[in-house]
């Protein structure tokens, strides 16, 4: 509909322009050929009394039927010697001619200026349109639209839609961001309080009762704390940016060794085995300790969920676009509606462990995300849990 408003408006424009050019065309055009019918005639009389001198009489009682009042100037025409004017000869045409101009300059005068007020009544209705849109948006009315049209305002109604979709998605950004922050503080509280408890539970058994074995509980206890404290600041290293990563070539078989033995003591308590086959030299370019790391994460967390006197199987395989590793456990595997958030901060399952606080999987994950690898959740057909890392090539 817009697109059919433009083109008459322009044909309308066409069209004014053209009459009033017609017009002033048409005045020109009458008055050269009126010039040069006036020469053209008084050429033929010249030669005519020059070559019969006494046709000369005849001719000029013929042109004084044309004349209404004598010219006082003189040209070389010899029309004009004997008294006679352009206009002697041509008076009803010229008038013809300058009512057919003046009626054309103005109608195309009148078709100008309605295609203006058109077209400018076009303009304000836009410009209206776009602040009435902006107004509404400045009180919080969401999901608003514009029709779209194709204009001079076309491109600054686009910008004003990006704009607009950027300030909004950062504000819903920055809601996320505080309710976030509102509930990693509420979880962090939950899991200082647990260890502070008992510390503070076993000091005052101590007084009472004294045993060695309070001591011990209040080491645990203190140990949980600085895990705790460790993890956070991790997080919040991970979260400003300012966690550094050293890239290189790194063996994949050699990660997974190195993320075993660190914890072989682990495994040897709960009596579950790991299970890592050399499958030929595959590298990726990665940070050996901060890999290391995520991938003890992962393995510790088969081990946790998967029973005493089964197997944590480890595999890994190369394709031209990344290298896959694959971690899984021989346990019950993943609640269905646990499944959407294994990765985030402080969650636990319903088969977690005590001692646990929720933050391996969330710093396993954006450790690996931050290498151009992804990290993903399954259950295997036959049971059991399965952590699948892959590393992009490029």
């Amino acid at each position: 509909m817009n697109g059919r408003k433009n083109m008459g408006l322009t044909l309308t424009f066409v069209l004014a322009v053209s009459l009033i050019a017609a017009s002033l065309t048409a005045v020109l055009l009458t008055n050269y050929y009126s010039h040069m019918q006036f020469q053209l005639l008084g050429s033929v009389c010249q030669e005519i009394m020059e070559g019969q001198p006494e046709t000369e009489q005849i001719i000029l009682e013929a042109l004084k039927g044309y004349k209404d009042q004598p010219a006082a100037q003189a040209e070389e025409n010899i029309l004009l010697t004997y008294g006679y004017r352009q206009s002697d000869f041509g008076e009803s045409s010229q008038k013809y001619n300058a009512y057919f101009a003046g009626v054309s300059f103005m109608i195309g005068a009148v078709l100008f200026l309605l295609a203006f007020w058109c077209w400018h009544r076009k303009e304000v209705l836009r410009i209206k349109a776009l602040t009435g849109y902006l107004e509404k948006v400045n009180t919080g009315v969401q999901g608003l639209l514009l029709e779209t049209s194709e204009d001079e305002f076309s491109r600054l109604q686009d910008e004003m839609y990006k704009t607009v979709t950027t300030l909004y998605q950062t504000r819903d950004a920055a809601l996320e961001a505080k309710n976030n922050f509102a509930d990693n503080l509420y979880n962090i509280v939950h899991q200082l309080k647990t260890p502070i408890t008992a510390i503070s539970l076993s000091t005052q058994m101590m007084k009472e009762q004294p045993s060695p074995e309070y001591p011990v509980q209040i080491q645990k206890q203190l140990n949980r704390l600085t895990h705790l404290e460790e993890a956070l600041l991790l997080l919040s290293r991970i979260d400003a940016g300012t966690l550094t990563l050293e890239p290189a070539a790194v063996d994949v078989f050699t990660v997974l060794m190195l993320a075993s033995d660190n914890l072989q003591e682990l495994f040897i308590q709960a009596g579950v085995l790991i299970d890592i086959p050399e499958m030929g030299e595959i590298e990726i370019t990665a940070d050996l300790n901060w890999t290391m790391e995520a991938i003890m994460n992962l393995l510790k967390n088969c081990m946790e969920h998967t029973p005493a006197g089964t197997m944590v199987h480890c595999s890994y395989e190369k394709n031209p676009l990344y290298v896959q590793i694959r971690i899984w456990d021989e346990g019950q595997g993943f609640a269905k509606e646990e499944l959407p958030h294994i990765f985030e901060r402080f969650y636990r399952g319903k088969n977690t462990k005590d001692g646990g606080i929720g933050i391996g999987l969330s710093i396993a994950k954006a450790i690996i995300e931050m290498q151009n690898g992804m990290v993903s959740a399954i259950n295997l057909p036959n049971g059991g849990a399965c952590f699948e890392i892959r590393i992009y090539s490029h």
